[in-house]
């Protein structure tokens, strides 16, 4: 039998970090936070800690403490009259449910501070200002006077979803824009937004001019091209990936609807040079494209002045990193500019840096040795994201990585590593029901607690893992949150959520359970130790170099698949392995199913671990092995006396604990009981 370590088809890195974005800090988790993002980063995460070593992989994520959501949820509060405390205490409020949320799904973070909270938040300003001003000092930085939205009646500026409007970007149907983006992650100009408002005063705001400091983005084009063409070639890469940078990549177009025709004829020598393409195929707008972002802009307003309504098309537009509220990240001080706090998508970006450096102190690690995680050749940082924000972390972000060469962030000198680009796991809407779960929808998402008065946390982290997202937008429909009645109360109606819950309660108990009362009954109560058939052994290395594939794809659906069939094997051989035994009355031929049985039972303990840990660290408990030498692939998976000691091996057995009667070491929910 092939070494599994030398023989692996595919190449892990010797260090990793895992991510799994930034949940604002104005509620608690809703189910698409936690089974969309949450458990599949954990699960992965876990999985990367039993392949390479849990001293190699950081876990990391935490609150987004800052951005005008957070001041518009606070200030409404107040208003209200519901929360008379400041705004850092309302965020550290919903950062401490948000926590109690994630520990009671056994999401295993080795840090969830904030961007404001803790060590972290003061890590977190530090790495900041080092990306910022290396982002000057390398001259990607300009400092534009552009127009924000001023709410006259309130007397302040205002940000983010203290302004709606609708999008104004051609083909986006979003009612729900806000200053400068839509809630489907298009960018835009401020003043392009259509039929703004105020949700300080509900008044219309007016536009007035503002210093900030903004990335290039637009220089990066070639770069980023250069980037999807790698990442379409890249099999592993999502295909929604490379898809949705292209599309930030046309070149600036207006878009104006065929009625505005001769309006538009009749200005057009004023305009910077540019091309015009007619309605296409019964399409209601025509289009003028520019060849740069700073012609399309100097034809906004001769295109206003006409009374031409227009829309614009995605593109690679000047990246905003500072903003002019009050409750964020203090902005460097650059060119005597004061007073400016930064956007709170740039700063999310990096944030996980900040985590990494926070949790490697909590260690006692070198300050520096966060390089050995972001910028090492043979270390890799995988983002588990929603598609929705593909634009920040698949356009913005490589650029900004990129802008950094040479010398890094917090470098001393320009001959520090720059920072490695990070793989992109973009999963796609889990939905609720049929529909995009939102907490200010209509119908509102249970929140994770919610969930959890029906569900065990390991029924749910199966299920959510099996839906496979990264294929499409798939619903979640738990029955007791269904909204027809009759379907809820009917026992006839299956649960889809439990569909992968009955593998654990009934399956792998059943074979987990066989093994040990076996041992207990006909083996004084220990492991009998021997090679393992070859059609048991050679289907279980199968098995672990499928799963072992799949995992380097982030394929999870997959996983849950290959799982539920290796499973429902083991627990086939044992029960057709010892009939065949007892009705033979062959004690070898028992012993040796027996054998055959615990190397299953193994071998699915260790794979499902990522997945329900719970339930495996009281299998492997009950083994009496060793966590860390149990959960690991550092063995040749020849046979169980790799776990063993000399004597054992020697003795033929190793003893396990005694199981109670009727042990379940996956249980239902005792909402799930029959009364």
């Amino acid at each position: 039998m092939s070494d599994l370590r030398t023989d692996a088809r595919v190449k892990w890195p010797a260090r990793a970090v895992v991510t799994a974005g930034m949940p604002y800090g104005n509620k608690p988790l809703h189910f698409g936070h936690i089974g969309g993002v949450f458990v599949p980063a954990d699960a992965f995460a876990r999985f990367l800690r039993d392949r390479i070593g849990a001293e190699n992989v950081r876990f990391v994520s935490g609150t987004d403490c800052f951005g005008s959501p957070i001041d518009e949820g606070y200030r409404k509060l107040v208003e209200a009259g519901e929360f008379d405390g400041s705004i850092a205490d309302y965020v550290a409020a919903n950062h401490d449910a948000q926590k109690r949320a994630l520990d009671a799904y056994q999401i295993s973070l080795d840090i969830y501070q904030g961007s404001g909270l803790g060590h972290a938040g003061d890590v977190h300003q530090m790495v900041t200002d080092s990306f910022i001003e290396r982002l000057y000092a390398n001259g990607w930085l300009r400092r534009e006077a552009t127009l924000q939205f001023f709410d006259a009646e309130a007397g302040i500026f205002i940000n983010g979803r203290q302004v709606q409007g609708r999008c104004p970007v051609q083909g986006c149907k979003s009612e729900h824009g806000y200053a400068d983006e839509c809630d489907l992650g298009h960018q835009y100009e401020p003043q392009d937004l259509i039929a703004p408002r105020s949700t300080v005063t509900g008044t219309v705001p007016e536009m007035r001019p503002v210093e900030n400091w903004y990335f290039d983005l637009p220089a990066f084009a070639d770069f980023l091209r250069e980037r999807v063409a790698a990442l379409e070639a890249d099999p592993e890469v999502r295909a929604v990936v490379p898809q949705t940078v292209k599309e930030f990549l046309a070149p600036p177009i207006v878009f104006v609807k065929n009625e505005a025709l001769d309006d538009y004829r009749a200005i057009a020598d004023e305009l910077p040079p540019h091309a015009f393409r007619e309605a296409q195929g019964g399409k209601q707008s025509f289009e003028i494209e520019f060849s740069t972002i700073a012609e399309r802009d100097e034809a906004r307003p001769v295109l206003a002045r006409a009374g031409i309504r227009f829309r614009t098309g995605k593109t690679l537009v000047p990246f905003r990193i500072t903003g002019n509220i009050e409750w964020g990240v203090r902005a460097p001080e650059l060119e005597d500019v004061r007073g400016l706090t930064v956007w709170c998508w740039p700063e999310s970006l990096w944030a996980p840096i900040s985590f990494t450096i926070a949790a490697n102190d909590a260690r006692g690690l070198p300050r520096g040795s966060w390089r050995d995680f972001w910028c090492s050749d043979d270390a890799q940082v995988y983002q588990f994201i929603g598609q929705d924000n593909l634009y920040f972390y698949g356009v913005a972000q490589p650029a900004l990585w990129e802008a950094l060469e040479p010398g890094g962030i917090l470098a001393a000198d320009a001959d520090e590593p720059a920072l490695r680009q990070t793989f992109l796991v973009a999963n796609h809407h889990m939905l609720f029901g049929n529909k995009k779960a939102s907490s200010s929808g209509a119908v509102k998402p249970p929140t994770g607690e919610q969930l959890l008065e029906h569900y065990t946390p390991e029924q749910l982290r199966a299920h959510f893992l099996a839906l496979g997202l990264d294929q499409k937008s798939v619903g979640f429909k738990p029955k007791p949150f269904d909204p027809d009645e009759d379907k809820r109360v009917d026992p006839r109606v299956a649960d889809p959520a439990l569909k992968e819950g009955a593998l654990l309660t009934n399956v792998f108990n059943r074979l987990a359970r066989s093994c040990f009362y076996e041992a207990q009954k006909n083996f004084d109560g220990c492991m009998p130790l021997g090679a393992p058939s070859e059609e048991a052994r050679a289907e279980a290395v199968r098995t672990l170099r499928a799963y072992d594939e799949l995992m380097h794809k982030v394929e999870l659906h997959s996983v849950m698949s290959l799982m539920d069939g290796f499973i429902r094997f083991a627990n086939k051989w044992w029960t057709d392995g010892v009939s065949a035994a007892e009705a033979s009355g062959d004690a070898a031929a028992r012993r040796q199913v027996l054998v055959d049985s615990f190397y299953l039972l193994r071998v699915a303990t260790l794979l499902m671990h990522p997945v329900v840990p719970v339930g495996c660290e009281k299998i492997c408990d009950y083994l009496s092995f060793a966590f860390d030498d149990f959960f690991s692939w550092n063995y040749d998976f020849e046979s169980c006396e790799e776990l063993c000691s000399a004597m054992e091996i020697d003795e033929g057995a190793h003893r396990v604990q005694e199981l109670p009667p009727r042990f379940d070491f996956f249980e239902k929910h005792p909402s799930q009981l029959k009364k």
